[in-house]
């Protein structure tokens, strides 16, 4: 994983610094890293892990709770000091897609899981040691971690940057996303209330 470029990023939530990152140059999905502007590296640090959801992130889907999450992440990085690492894995990893067939799979009475694993995907195929390559290249020691998701907090815990804290990163169910959010507790161990 290569630190490719970077560039000051205005955005509706304060300046973050962008940097691309990927194992080849010519790569035109790079997972990102977005650096808000009064980050401390001296403390602990506001980490959000956030995998990409283009039909959250970008188009405002009800279906998860993903676009409201980053938009949370983004506000509290630009307020507080932080990171956003946007990591290119869409679908948990399935691709964009296959995660349309598991939308209709799941309009059909499915759940995410069962969706996924019946396209034969795993249910969470994510990996998050690119991310911890992105933060260790940034200079990053110590993080308090924006997540609700036990499998990312396994991953950071077990790697040379110390969690110092789990901070709850929790949006109101809507009647859209209801029975996701009820599949990501009940079967994937997310910690939501």
């Amino acid at each position: 994983m290569k630190r490719l470029a970077e560039a000051i990023l205005p955005t509706k939530w304060g300046n973050f610094t962008m940097i691309s990152y990927a194992d080849a140059a010519e790569n035109p999905m790079p997972h990102l890293a977005l650096v808000a502007k009064d980050t401390d590296f001296e403390k602990a640090i506001l980490v959000r892990v956030h995998s990409e959801c283009m039909t959250g992130d970008t188009f405002g889907s009800k279906r998860c709770d993903c676009g409201e999450q980053l938009d949370t992440a983004m506000q509290m990085a630009a307020k507080e000091g932080g990171i956003i690492v946007y990591l290119r894995q869409e679908g948990r990893g399935i691709g964009l897609t296959n995660k349309l067939r598991a939308y209709n799979l799941q309009d059909q009475g499915l759940n995410t899981i069962d969706a996924n694993t019946h396209l034969g995907f795993e249910a969470d195929a994510r990996q998050y040691d690119i991310a911890i390559e992105i933060l260790q290249d940034l200079g990053v020691k110590e993080i308090a971690l924006l997540t609700n998701n036990p499998l990312k907090i396994k991953a950071l815990e077990n790697s040379p940057v110390k969690v110092e804290k789990r901070i709850p990163l929790i949006i109101q169910p809507q009647q859209d996303n209801a029975n996701y959010l009820q599949t990501k507790k009940d079967l994937m161990g997310h910690l939501l209330k």
